[in-house]
């Protein structure tokens, strides 16, 4: 008679994981055997960067037309290398500490994710208000988004990169939130990784932007002839992204 009832019981069990393991087939792997978000902001990633790459090509064809066209401020007059290169270096050491982030959520460490997600939101805001000084100290000195070819160009190149910057502070923010009410755990870990993917993506647009924007010097666009030469940095620029994408 035991055994009798101890087949139900064994059937139940097997119809039990068979029910766990339809649960994880609800989302299957893709045919690559990546995680199908993670593919779709790769692609996101993919098609933001041509999207910069647009923006910067712009930059570097058309910021020696205001000294062409006589409209002052101009290049060399504005850009402050060394407090660029601070607002560089944090925004750089957030990709460290987001990958700390995500190494102290997988190894099931919530306190030291926690910490690490928030000095990325941190030093991202650090990196934002940098910029708004920078941004005001140009217009100061004259320089609008309609000044010249160079004001335009700039402030919408600059400014789109900031504008990923906060949507990234927001994103970290939100994840930070989730965890401290138990929502963001070790097996939530690829939540965090997506997020970390897009702040990677981030910073080495900032990498491209910073060398061809503020370390190539102004005179070499202008003396070079232009538009030929500009198209020598945009190439820079596009194997550059192509070493990471």
């Amino acid at each position: 008679m035991a055994q009798v009832l101890d087949v139900p019981q064994t059937q139940a069990a097997g119809a039990g994981d068979h029910e766990v393991d339809h649960g994880h087939a609800a989302h299957p792997p893709t045919s690559t055997g990546i995680n199908h978000r993670k593919i779709l902001m790769w692609l996101f990633l993919a098609s933001d960067c041509m999207f910069f790459g647009a923006l910067i090509a712009t930059y570097m064809i058309y910021r020696g037309r205001a000294e062409s066209m006589s409209t002052g401020p101009y290049p060399a007059e504005l850009i402050d290398i060394p407090y660029t290169s601070v607002s560089a270096f944090v925004l750089l050491m957030s990709s460290l500490t987001m990958v700390l982030a995500l190494a102290g959520l997988q190894r099931g460490d919530l306190r030291a994710s926690r910490l690490w997600i928030f000095a990325t939101a941190a030093l991202g805001i650090v990196f934002l208000g940098g910029q708004y000084f920078e941004f005001t100290e140009f217009y100061h000195e004259g320089l609008g988004l309609t000044t010249n070819m160079f004001g335009t160009t700039f402030f919408t190149l600059t400014g789109f990169h900031g504008l990923h910057v906060t949507i990234g502070v927001i994103w970290l923010m939100t994840l930070l939130f989730v965890s401290l009410r138990g929502g963001l755990k070790k097996e939530d870990s690829l939540d965090l990784e997506i997020a970390g993917l897009y702040w990677h993506f981030v910073d080495i647009v900032w990498i491209v932007i910073f060398t061809l924007v503020y370390l190539i010097p102004y005179e070499e666009i202008h003396s070079e002839g232009g538009e030929e030469h500009a198209t020598r940095l945009i190439g820079l620029g596009q194997a550059m992204l192509g070493r990471f994408f």
